[in-house]
């Protein structure tokens, strides 16, 4: 599986390369608490996933970056995707946690 570190998430988002989508796959409380906030991310709980696959279509020749708080769930959520067809998926190493501990530090580590 293709992982995708924090700080080359960082430089994406800062060089406005807005031709990929940021899954988030923790509850809506996890979010609630720390988001990456961009326009171009949704939030599906990995349970969900398989009932909700549908919404993903339009970006299924998209690069999608999976997130969680620490990379466990979104890497189930990138075998499930790579499972039905999504071809650029990649899981974002560390999760949230990561991003809060090395990018943005006004984000809690939970």
């Amino acid at each position: 599986m293709d992982e995708i570190t924090v700080q080359s998430l960082k430089e994406k988002i800062d060089d406005d390369q807005n031709n990929f989508l940021l899954l988030d796959v923790r509850e809506p409380f996890e979010q609630y608490q720390s988001k990456i906030d961009i326009e171009n991310s949704v939030l599906i709980p990995v349970g969900e996933l398989k009932d909700r696959i549908d919404e993903l279509e339009d970006h299924k020749d998209n690069e999608i970056i999976c997130l969680c708080r620490s990379g466990g769930r979104s890497a189930q959520a990138c075998e499930f995707l790579q499972e039905k067809g999504f071809e650029n998926v990649k899981n974002l190493k560390g999760g949230i946690n990561k991003w809060a501990r090395e990018i943005d530090n006004s984000l809690p580590v939970y």
